[in-house]
């Protein structure tokens, strides 16, 4: 079928336009390759799963789904399994929180990314759901410090100058890092700044620590000198979350079709789990990112990558993110989260396993 991108300009002025009322008032193919699924295997709540549905032709249905650059798309690319029988409009985007703004908006079907934009997207009420988790690394977040710094502990941030990402995992984990030592934000001089950004500042001197993931680790290392304080690794659950729109899940078709894809990218994280030299490769000619850097990742990972259903540890894991914030003052009141996760797709990522 056919795949292709939309930018990220065009797809944000159809969000405004969409949102301006509102703002007035392969090997793994398989049988999936036939274009005909089960909408069995797209719903997984109690009353779905007693009951067979009738095939659904996924020829016709098309797909609105978020990627990051070197994300998703490029994964099933390169793993094989980017023949889908119905068409995916992708967009690329580079925050979750922007993935969210958009779905919202009505302009996308399937995103992904971290489990804080979710809560803010519940603050306004926004439709966004959460359909599965993809479990990742964690030890790639971090907080570093320069070279030659006397800093060696948490508890040493104290008045210093420090940067980080609002509203992403960076403000989460320096947050009960600095809890943990007897801090608040409050204690540090706390500056956030989007990654390029970061990175200069932390290359020209102008950070004493840098609360940051990816690969802005390895190249700060290997470029700058910087030492790894402490790493986020039992701060991050390492759940990262696949969201959907509510319309998506009342459409017999696009369910089944989101059903589909999201077996393909759990079958595209074996793969991955088998190739990563390979892929390496792939995503250094990409990002333009050294491919030492991105192996030096791999081998350095919390946990395999994998994309699972929706479980009560899940849950609770995303409600401790949204105390934690609200307890701080991030968010402005109190959260629950559960209205926001379904397990419509569970069984069919338990046969997809």
């Amino acid at each position: 079928m056919t795949q292709r991108f939309d930018s990220p300009v065009s797809l944000r002025r159809r969000w405004l336009v969409s949102a301006l009322p509102a703002a007035l008032s392969a090997s793994f193919l398989g049988a999936a390759g036939t274009g005909l699924i089960s909408t069995a295997a797209a719903a997984a709540t109690p009353a779905a799963s007693e009951k067979t549905d009738p095939p659904v032709d996924l020829s016709k249905v098309r797909l609105r789904v978020a990627t990051y650059k070197g994300g998703d798309a490029t994964l099933l690319k390169t793993a094989g399994l980017a023949d889908t029988p119905y068409t995916i409009d992708w967009s690329e985007f580079q925050s979750g929180n922007a993935m969210v703004e958009a779905m919202n908006g009505g302009s996308l079907d399937i995103a992904s990314g971290s489990e804080i934009p979710p809560i803010f997207a519940r603050l306004q009420n926004a439709q966004v759901r959460v359909i599965a988790v993809y479990k990742d690394d964690v030890n790639n977040q971090v907080v570093l410090v320069p070279k030659g710094s006397t800093i060696r502990s948490i508890a040493d941030l104290k008045g210093k100058r420090v940067g980080y990402l609002r509203a992403t995992t960076t403000h989460y984990y320096l947050l009960r890092m600095l809890e943990e030592a007897g801090l608040s934000f409050s204690d540090i001089q706390a500056t956030s700044l989007a990654p390029r950004d970061g990175f200069a500042a932390f290359n020209a001197g102008s950070l004493d620590a840098w609360a940051i993931y990816g690969y802005n680790v390895p190249l700060a290392i290997s470029q700058a000198g910087a030492r790894v304080l402490k790493n986020a690794n039992g701060y991050l659950s390492g759940n990262y979350l696949y969201y959907g729109h509510p319309s998506v899940l009342a459409d017999p078709q696009r369910r089944a079709a989101s059903a589909d894809l999201l077996v393909r990218l759990q079958r595209a994280c074996t793969w991955f789990g088998q190739h990563q030299d390979a892929y390496a490769k792939v995503l250094s000619a990409e990002l333009r990112v050294p491919e030492e850097a991105i192996r030096s990742l791999y081998r350095n990972q919390s946990q395999a990558r994998r994309v699972t259903g929706v479980t009560a540890a899940d849950i609770a894991s995303e409600q401790q993110v949204a105390d934690t914030f609200a307890r701080a003052a991030v968010i402005d009141r109190h959260v629950d989260v559960a209205p926001l996760w379904t397990d419509t797709f569970n069984a069919a990522l338990a046969r997809g396993a």
